[in-house]
C-alpha cells in the first residue's frame, strides 16, 4: 500500500484537494470529509488508468511540515 500525501484547502465555500505528487489528481467536496472521500476516488481512478496503460504508479516523495513563526 502506498501513501500519498494529499492537500486540502478551504476554497470559497467549499474544499479542494489534490495529491503533489500525481499530476491533475484533484478534486473538491462541501466538508473536508467529503473532499477526502472524493480524493480517494480520484486516486483511485488516476492509479487504475495508469495501470490500464501500462504504467507504473509515481513514487510517494511529497513531504509536510508545519513552520512556526
Amino acid at each position: 500500500m502506498k501513501r500519498y500525501l494529499t492537500v486540502i484547502e478551504k476554497a470559497g465555500k467549499n474544499y479542494s484537494a489534490y495529491i503533489p505528487d500525481i499530476p491533475g489528481c484533484v478534486a473538491t467536496g462541501k466538508t473536508p470529509e467529503e473532499v477526502r472521500q472524493t480524493i480517494k476516488e480520484a486516486l483511485d481512478f488516476h492509479l487504475e488508468g495508469l495501470a490500464e496503460d501500462g504504467l507504473k504508479a509515481p513514487k510517494a516523495s511529497a513531504q509536510a511540515e508545519y513552520i512556526a513563526v
